[in-house]
């Protein structure tokens, strides 16, 4: 899911973290996956990568996200240690999208009904809800659920005719 929420709202304005190079390279710092040396060729998996994710995610079909799972896959090996996997890609530039791609791919197997959309309507970042019953509404509760309470609250005092929170 890291690699949707590149692209936030902030201040009422679309920031995507890809815009330079530095961003591309800190984000695959943070996520411990190669490419920083050859960042833009990268960045353009990466961004084909997070728009295919959301044409999945936003129900606009499923073709480009198997496009990008098409260039790679893992082979099961066994070693001194023990089994492990190999990840084989027709090309190094695509190691931390596909990755990414196999990820979500993953997610949705295993949890389908878990990956969702923040509920806050002006918020475009998506989440895994781990909470124990399934009930989490917002992508972070100390920015869009509080905004909520915060909206619910004001609607309650205009309601009573009370002036609402600055």
């Amino acid at each position: 899911m890291d690699l949707v929420d590149t692209v936030w709202v902030e201040h009422e304005t679309l920031v995507d973290q890809f815009d330079t190079l530095e961003g591309v390279r800190a984000w695959l710092a943070d996520h411990g996956l190669p490419g920083g040396d050859d960042a833009e060729r990268v960045r353009d998996r990466l961004t084909r990568t997070r728009a295919a994710m959301r044409d999945l995610l936003e129900g606009r079909g499923s073709a480009p996200l198997n496009d990008v799972l098409s260039h790679g896959g893992r082979r099961p090996q066994v070693g001194d240690d023990g089994p492990y996997e190999m990840l084989v890609l027709d090309d190094p530039s695509w190691h931390a999208a596909w990755t990414a791609a196999a990820d979500l791919a993953r997610v949705l197997g295993e949890r389908p009904d878990r990956v969702r959309r923040c509920g806050n309507p002006r918020c475009v970042l998506w989440f895994l809800d781990l909470s124990r019953n399934g009930s989490r509404r917002w992508c972070r509760m100390d920015v869009c659920g509080n905004r909520a309470k915060v909206g619910r609250f004001n609607q309650r005092q205009r309601a009573s005719g009370a002036s609402p929170a600055p």
